[in-house]
C-alpha cells in the first residue's frame, strides 16, 4: 500500500515576464492592490527566481515554467487551475476571471504526464460556460492524508462542484462559510487556512460561530494541532502557506510578511514539525496572492528522473 504524504517533494511554479495586478479579479479580492510600480514584472520575475532558489536550497524539486504571454497577469498562481493526487489523478478547474482561463497550459500537463504516473485527467474547465467555478487548491484546501477537502463557498467556489470533484477524488467535502470584516465572503479558502502534516492554521473568527465546532472536530479527528490565526494575521497572509518535503525534512513555505506576523508560540508549534522558510514577495502579494498560491504541489508518483 502506497503511503500518502501531505507535503509534496516536487512543485510546479511559473515565472512571469509580464506580471501585473489583474484588473479582472480586483472586485472580490480584498488583498489585491493596483500596481504602484511602473515595471512590476521585473520585480515579480526576481521574486519568483528567489523563491525557486530558496525552495531548491531546502531540497524541494521545483519544475519551473516561463510565461511570456501578456494576456495572463495571474499566471504566477498555478495552483488555481490544476491539482494532482497520489492516485494518479490530475484535475483541471474552471476559473472565474476570463483572462485566468488562458493560464491552462498543455505543455505543463504533458510534462507531468511524461514524468509522473498520471492515470486520469479530469477536466472541468468547460463548466465556465455554465458560470460554474472552482479554483483548484485556492478553493479547496486538501488534507491528503485524512482525505478531506475544506472549501469556503463563494462565487469562485461552487459547492455542488466541490462535492462532485471530491467524489471523483475520493475526498470528503467540508464546506463552510467565511467572511471578512465587511461581511464579504472570502474568495479563496487558502487565504484563510493551511493544513500541514501535524498542524492546521485557520482563522475561526472569520467563520460563522455555528460552523466552528465542526471544523475543530475535523482537525481533532485527523490529529492536527490547531493554530488559531487572527484576522490581522490573515491580512498578512499567514494562512497562505504550504508544507513541502525537503531533503532534510519538512518545511513550511510562507512569505516574509506572514512570518513576521506569526507569534513566537505559533512558530514554536510549527517548528516541532517543519522548518519555516520565509520568502520575500511584496510585489506578488500586492496582486492578492502569497506563497501558497504560487506553488502547485506535485502529489503524483515518479515514473522517471526529472
Amino acid at each position: 500500500m502506497t503511503t500518502i504524504f501531505q507535503a509534496p517533494r516536487a512543485v510546479v511554479m511559473i515565472r512571469p515576464h509580464h506580471f501585473t495586478s489583474n484588473p479582472q479579479t480586483m472586485q472580490d479580492n480584498a488583498f489585491q492592490q493596483a500596481c504602484s510600480e511602473n515595471n512590476p514584472n521585473n520585480r515579480a520575475y526576481v521574486e519568483v527566481s528567489n523563491a525557486v532558489q530558496a525552495l531548491e536550497l531546502a531540497g524541494v524539486k521545483v519544475h519551473l515554467f516561463e510565461d511570456t504571454s501578456t494576456d495572463t497577469p495571474d499566471s504566477v498562481f498555478p495552483n488555481n487551475w490544476f491539482s494532482t493526487h497520489n492516485d494518479g489523478q490530475l484535475t483541471i478547474y474552471p476559473m472565474y476571471a476570463l483572462n485566468r482561463r488562458l493560464e491552462i497550459r498543455r505543455d505543463i500537463i504533458d510534462f507531468l504526464s511524461a514524468h509522473y504516473q498520471v492515470t486520469n485527467i479530469n477536466d472541468y474547465s468547460h463548466l465556465t460556460a455554465e458560470e460554474i467555478f472552482l479554483e483548484g487548491t485556492g478553493s479547496m484546501v486538501i488534507d491528503h492524508q485524512a482525505k478531506v477537502a475544506y472549501a469556503v463557498e463563494s462565487k469562485r467556489t461552487n459547492a455542488v462542484l466541490v462535492n462532485q470533484v471530491c467524489e471523483q477524488l475520493g475526498l470528503q467535502a467540508e464546506i463552510f462559510n467565511a467572511y471578512d470584516k465587511n461581511e464579504v465572503p472570502v474568495y479563496h479558502t487558502n487565504v484563510l487556512m493551511c493544513v500541514a502534516t501535524d498542524f492546521a492554521m485557520i482563522c475561526l473568527d472569520m467563520v460563522p460561530e455555528y460552523q466552528r465546532a465542526q471544523l475543530i472536530n475535523r482537525f481533532t479527528q485527523s490529529g492536527h494541532t490547531l493554530i488559531a490565526l487572527s484576522y490581522q494575521q490573515i491580512q498578512h497572509f499567514c494562512g497562505n502557506a504550504i508544507e513541502l518535503q525537503g531533503s532534510m525534512g519538512r518545511i513550511l513555505a510562507l512569505s516574509t510578511t506572514a512570518y513576521q506576523a506569526l507569534l513566537p508560540e505559533q512558530i514554536a508549534v510549527i517548528e516541532k514539525s517543519a522548518k519555516l522558510v520565509a520568502i520575500d514577495i511584496p510585489t506578488i502579494e500586492a496582486a492578492g496572492g502569497s506563497v501558497r498560491c504560487m506553488i502547485a504541489g506535485v502529489h503524483l508518483n515518479n515514473t522517471r528522473a526529472c
